[in-house]
């Protein structure tokens, strides 16, 4: 533990300059004015190429200059903004060389621009990874196991600028919140030493991340007795909560949640699973009490009632809104009065889903009880927003109904500000919120590579004409990732995903159609790069959204491309401190 507080101490993250407030509107205004102009691109589905004739919907002057690029001449003209070497094969539209240098420039650089040397931005591992391709030399040993490489540089990264975060707030309380199998909430308690409550809504996920402490405990245990260190590793064992973090609760509920964890405490978890719960001395079966109010819950409350316990209180039958365990009635307090006495806390959220991060954020704003924030978002395809309020993936209704039916604006997941809310064009699309969730720098590699790979795109737009001439309303279905696809041929390809939407296997493929199509590949890997282009600059004006969010709220932050964006492509992380 103290290897790695000592390296926590001695890596500082460098953070990039703040905006003012009048930088970041300014921004956003341009951002919204530029992604609206290109909307066409930004909302276009690469499957409907050829049913859509995708390819004409681009600018005539752009097309014939295009369609002749290499795929390493796509990667390093188009895509590749630190690209130095321009020796383009034509003369290009200028219309065509600013929509290139606008989308680049535009966009948050996605690399720390102070890193050199071997595993530096440009490298596909960072160089903690450079002697062993699974294994960072930087993280301890106890730290890497059951967690992959991307996962490992994740954690130290994020683990280092939380702790620091804590020692600029004097805090040493963090919520990890989606927290998973609990690889960074392990790192921060026993790697970092922070007091550290973990909320994860999978139950399942919770047992796992249970499970690993007690084998990590066991590990230092075991190193402990052999350095005669007298260090208590109980102390450093997080609190893990199963419960979903509601984005239409208030922070209130939230810091319910939170009490939960205290109020049920917990031994130390053994290396073979989770420990007993402990009501106030009175052990609890995790595998007896039922995650709802159950019949069956009730009955076991009334047991417990019958017994001798050490709480001053009788029990009620009410459960834990986050774990689903009964709860002693002088830990039940009315919700003005939820807050008095808690501790204050940093919250953090490594790749919080969809609307997720938005909710933390706000709980950040509202909550007196958080003093700084570390927020890296995942998913924006996920996000509500007004022409959306329930995208595909949206487990449960993120905000409560309006008279008028519609969710309360300030609850969507974009635009949380006023600001960005009041520009026109600043609306994005489903499509253009899922193509900022893509890799650009794989996709680079890929076409540097001329990777067979690229053809995907192109056999998913053939498809995509053979299904809808069988079956007109059958657009964009899902078909899920065949194996290999790009091994196969289009005739092994189609039948599989014909089968899939359950159109006849066999059917019948015009050859000549086929052939016309497969020529025009390169067509296809084209456009996707175009819109591919986008991605990043739609990606920050959902983040600059969030920080003019907290800028309204009277609250500074930073964003900080934290992770090597080639090995982790949601690298950003949006950090916030309370001033005073």
């Amino acid at each position: 533990m103290s290897d790695e507080l000592s390296a926590a101490q001695d890596e500082k993250i460098m953070f990039t300059a703040s905006f003012s407030a009048q930088q970041q509107k300014e921004l956003a205004r341009r951002l919204t004015a530029f992604l609206s102009q290109y909307s066409h691109l930004s909302d276009a589905y690469i499957i409907e190429f050829f049913t859509e004739d995708l390819w004409h919907t681009l600018p005539s002057s752009w097309q014939p200059v295009l369609e002749d690029l290499s795929y390493p001449q796509i990667a390093d003209l188009l895509l590749d903004a630190a690209h130095e070497d321009r020796r383009y094969p034509s003369v290009w539209p200028l219309s065509l060389l600013a929509f290139r240098a606008t989308a680049h420039a535009l966009a948050f650089p996605r690399e720390l621009r102070h890193e050199q040397g071997p595993g530096a931005p440009g490298s596909v591992k960072p160089e903690e990874f450079l002697k062993n391709h699974s294994q960072s030399s930087l993280l301890q040993h106890i730290f890497r196991k059951h967690v992959k490489p991307k996962k490992q540089h994740e954690i130290r990264k994020l683990g280092i600028l939380v702790k620091q975060l804590c020692d600029q707030t004097d805090c040493n309380r963090v919520v990890d919140v989606g927290s998973g199998q609990g690889h960074l909430t392990r790192f921060l308690s026993f790697g970092l030493g922070l007091s550290v409550t973990a909320i994860e809504a999978d139950h399942a996920l919770v047992a796992m991340a249970s499970k690993f402490d007690g084998q990590l405990m066991w590990a230092l245990e075991k190193e402990n007795q052999k350095k005669n260190c007298a260090v208590q590793v109980s102390q450093f064992c997080p609190r893990h909560v199963a419960g979903w973090v509601n984005p239409k609760a208030s922070w209130e509920a939230f810091v319910t949640q939170l009490r939960a964890a205290d109020c049920i405490s917990e031994g130390p978890p053994t290396p073979s699973g989770p420990c007993k719960k402990r009501l106030r001395g009175h052990q609890v079966d995790t595998d007896v009490v039922q995650m709802s109010p159950s019949d069956d819950n009730l009955q076991e409350l009334s047991s417990l009632k019958s017994d001798k316990h050490e709480c001053k209180e009788e029990l009620t039958a009410e459960i834990c809104c986050s774990c689903s365990k009964p709860v002693c009635q002088d830990c039940v307090q009315p919700e003005e009065n939820t807050s008095q006495g808690f501790p204050d806390f940093i919250l953090t959220g490594l790749h919080a889903c969809g609307d997720l991060s938005a909710t933390l954020l706000r709980h950040f704003v509202s909550c007196p009880h958080v003093r700084g924030i570390t927020s890296v978002a995942c998913c924006y395809m996920k996000i509500t927003t007004n022409e959306n309020p329930t995208p595909p993936g949206l487990v449960a209704p993120p905000t409560e109904p309006t008279p008028g039916g519609k969710s309360l604006p300030s609850e969507y997941g974009y635009p949380m500000s006023f600001w960005v809310r009041g520009l026109p064009g600043h609306q994005l699309s489903y499509k253009a919120r899922e193509g900022a969730c893509h890799a650009v720098e794989d996709y680079i590699r890929r076409l540097r590579e001329e990777s067979e790979l690229l053809r995907t795109h192109c056999y998913r737009g053939m498809l995509e004409t053979f299904i809808r001439d069988a079956s007109p309303d059958l657009r964009r279905a899902g078909i899920q990732t065949i194996k290999k696809a790009h091994l196969l041929p289009f005739s092994e390809y189609a039948r599989l995903g014909l089968a899939r939407v359950r159109l006849p296997p066999e059917m019948p493929l015009d050859p000549e159609r086929v052939q016309a199509m497969l020529k025009q590949q390169g067509r296809v890997v084209v456009f996707f790069s175009l819109t591919l282009l986008l991605a990043p600059v739609v990606e920050s004006l959902v983040l600059l959204d969030r920080m003019i969010y907290l800028q309204e709220n009277g609250v500074d932050s930073q964003l900080v491309p934290l992770f090597n964006p080639n090995f982790s492509p949601r690298n950003f992380v949006l950090v916030a401190m309370k001033p005073g």
